[in-house]
């Protein structure tokens, strides 16, 4: 009994993979850990499984198109490993539908896999505050309908198109079994020798799941003919292989449709599937030399991607990149930072300065207001616009009024873009509140689906849509994915050229708002405004001969004869929020090409701009101002505890230099920043005040009864749990962590500073 269950199918497939297939093995040790929240949890990509959206929202459709991704991505890996191993195992060849033989006891892996996964669902969705319990069957059984009926599917294409040993050579199988002659001797001197094989099955689970004894004859039958079993039926899973991978691109022609921006876990075992589906496909047709010409085929496609037809750049929509680019040269640099123009740049700003100076009481003079707010992806631009809402109810409307600046980075300036406009909406329409709660919603609706869906069927392979933007014609590729789909959650009100806000500007009507990403060639920051703001990138005082290294360079002016006045206000939202791998660093028309990197990684809290321009006007704030307000939004804790340390192992020895790295690089950009605002502090001749606001999960938590009675693990537990992810699309759960956070005792006393300062009439 403990051969037939050792040397049985599955058991044996089960060895073959993890001494042969570990990369297979892998993916679905990887996707179980994710779903069990074990990697990419700060990234939120674990709640892209286990809370799919589809079309705004969480429900069964969402979990059935997973499913269907799933079932996917498993005939995928079922067909792979089909096509490498199964002819090794020659007893399929006359079973009744082989394929599907096989499918069964291939399962193990898959089934343990979907067992986690739904464990991991009802863990997650239990703790989710749905309106009942029930809600959770329906996404289960959402999920379940879709497997199984792309299962059905599959499974009837491969039960009209694979055929058995029998169905194949039956008009001749009778008259040569019956010619055969076989001594006894030869029967177990064979029967031996096949004991002896590595392959060696003794039984296999059929489609009835009951476990069967192979057949010990298979000396019978010629070799040749057992292969060409195998070839028919891999032909067959290669034409579905090459149908499937077809249909997913054709989808991209269609993918600016809205039911088929399909959930990003769906996009992303559809991805898999793919690349799976390709090694099969490669094993196929190329039997022994597949690693060899694989390699091959991977250096040429390296070097052919440096060529102009594989390696089209990103580009910022609204540019002009057919005219000649700009040389970008320490020369360039130089010449556009000249002295008398710096002076220039700063004399404009100081006329919106008065100008905004000049709507006060001319014997009163204004505090001076600057919001500076981190990034973070959506979490940002939802903490940000939460914060800004319920700041401008407790100052009755006072505080946008004073505010002169807004600097960040990332999810923190499209948030604040946001709010920009609808103030900007609300001057010239008295009736819009922009405090509504609908424009929480409307800048937390998920971003991520069509990103990952475009990235599947375009990004990837091929890159061949274009679409007009001002009588232009730009590639659409994930960026254009991004902005499209903001448009949408935003009503399309962000959709204008950068110049449409020079007057609102200049006319002091709304704070000026430079997006500051950094330029990947040098370190320096680029500033995109509809005013140039050279002085921002060197000092006013710089004379002749001092070396002075400039620190950032000015949009408008670098790119004048490239239209740089009608880029995409999106666009530039986009380009200082550059997430890695999702969406995709801009190149801008200069030579070499300028790159373009989230702005966060350079100034993630704003706090430098902030600085930097006081520094530049320090003068007139002094003689203009009664103070200086800097009102800071970060989307993470300033103070945070120090965690022990204990003994680390060899793995994490090796990673851990590059974990702290990461880990402090908010410290690092904090303390900077003490060290700027101390420093403006003591300079500035009038008086100058932080008002910070922080989403932390752990002040809203210590609220709640209970919770400081826990133990310090339990504690951290469930920040970690309640904590957003930093992604472009966040959970019901994650929202109202965010928009609650606001209610925190720290962020509270903020908004009562706020009242004392501004609130009053």
């Amino acid at each position: 009994m403990w051969n037939k269950l050792f040397y049985s199918f599955p058991i044996q497939l089960l060895i073959l993979h993890l001494r042969k297939n570990i990369l297979l093995i892998g993916i679905w040790v990887l996707l179980a850990v994710i779903a069990l929240e074990g990697f990419g949890k700060v990234l939120g990509i674990p709640y892209l499984f286990l809370d799919p959206e589809y079309l705004n929202e969480v429900s069964w459709v969402g979990f059935f198109l997973v499913g269907i991704g799933f079932a996917i991505y498993t005939m995928a890996f079922h067909m792979t490993v089909y096509i490498m191993d199964a002819s090794k195992f020659k007893f399929l060849a006359i079973l009744p539908r082989p394929f599907l033989q096989f499918c069964v006891n291939n399962g193990i892996i898959p089934l343990l896999f979907y067992g986690v996964y739904i464990f991991a669902v009802i863990r997650f969705q239990l703790d989710n505050d749905l309106e009942n319990n029930w809600l959770i069957a329906q996404f289960l059984l959402g999920f379940i309908g879709g497997t199984l009926l792309t299962y059905i599917l599959l499974f009837t294409y491969f039960g009209f198109t694979n055929k058995d040993f029998f169905l194949l050579f039956a008009d001749t199988l009778d008259k040569k079994l019956r010619k055969t002659s076989i001594p006894r001797a030869n029967v177990i001197s064979r029967y031996k020798d096949r004991k002896k094989t590595r392959e060696k099955v003794l039984t296999y689970l059929d489609t009835s799941l009951k476990l069967r004894e192979v057949r010990q004859d298979l000396f019978r039958f010629e070799g040749n003919q057992l292969l060409r079993v195998f070839d028919q039926n891999h032909l067959n899973l290669f034409i579905l292989q090459t149908f499937l991978v077809i249909f997913i691109l054709f989808l991209g022609f269609f993918r600016e449709e809205k039911f088929l921006q399909f959930p990003a876990a769906m996009s992303s075992t559809l991805l898999l599937a793919i690349l799976t589906m390709g090694v099969g496909a490669i094993s196929f047709w190329l039997r022994g030399w597949a690693t060899p010409v694989a390699i091959a085929f991977f250096v040429v496609i390296n070097m052919a991607s440096k060529t102009p037809l594989l390696n089209r750049p990103h580009t910022a929509f609204g540019l002009d990149y057919t005219i000649d680019p700009k040389k970008y040269n320490l020369a360039t640099v130089n010449e556009i930072l000249h002295q008398d123009t710096v002076q220039k740049d700063r004399e404009r700003t100081l006329e919106i300065l008065n100008r905004w100076r000049s709507s006060f009481p001319e014997g009163e003079n204004p505090k001076m207001v600057m919001v500076a707010t981190s990034g973070g992806g959506q979490r940002a631009a939802l903490w940000t616009v939460n914060v800004l809402q319920h700041a401008h109810k407790h100052t009755n409307g006072k505080l946008f009024e004073q505010t002169r600046l807004i600097s960040g980075a990332s999810g923190g300036m499209i948030g604040a873009g946001f709010f920009r406009e609808l103030y900007l909406r609300s001057l010239q329409d008295p009736m819009l509140d922009i405090t509504d709660f609908t424009y929480l919603q409307q800048i937390s609706s998920d971003n991520l689906n069509p990103i990952i869906f475009t990235l599947l069927v375009n990004d990837l392979l091929i890159r061949n849509r274009y679409f007009d933007y001002n009588g232009r014609k730009y590639l659409q590729d994930r960026g254009y994915a991004f902005e499209s789909q903001l448009n949408i959650n935003t009503n399309g009100i962000l959709d204008k050229p950068i110049r449409e806000y020079e007057k609102p500007e200049r006319e002091a009507l709304i704070p000026m708002m430079p997006i500051t990403p950094l330029i990947i060639n040098d370190a320096r920051k680029l500033f995109i405004s509809p005013h140039s703001m050279s002085y921002m990138g060197i000092s006013m005082g710089r004379a002749d001969g001092f070396r002075e290294k400039s620190q950032g360079i000015d949009f408008k002016r670098f790119f004048a004869a490239h239209d740089a006045d009608n880029l995409r206000f999106i666009s530039a939202l986009r380009m200082g929020a550059t997430f890695p791998f999702i969406t995709p660093n801009i190149q801008l028309p200069s030579e070499p090409q300028m790159e373009i990197m989230d702005a966060g990684l350079s100034d993630n809290f704003g706090v430098q701009d902030a600085m930097r321009f006081l520094y530049v006007f320090n003068d007139w704030i002094s003689e203009n101002t009664s103070g200086v307000v800097l009102l800071t939004i970060r989307d993470s804790e300033k103070f945070t505890d120090i965690e022990p340390k204990l003994p680390p192992s060899i793995s994490q020895k090796l990673v851990t230099p590059l974990k702290n790295i990461y880990i402090n690089w908010d410290n690092v950009q904090t303390l900077h920043n003490e060290v700027l605002y101390n420093y403006m502090k003591e300079i500035l001749a009038v008086e100058m005040e932080r008002v910070e606001f922080e989403y932390s999960t752990r002040s809203y938590l210590e609220e709640r009864e209970g919770y400081l009675d826990k133990p310090e693990e339990l504690k951290q537990e469930e920040v970690e749990i309640q904590r957003a992810s930093l992604n472009w699309r966040l959970t019901a759960r994650e929202k109202r962590s965010i928009i609650e956070s606001i209610h925190s005792p720290f962020n509270q006393k903020s908004l009562r500073r706020l009242e004392e300062m501004f609130g009053s009439d």
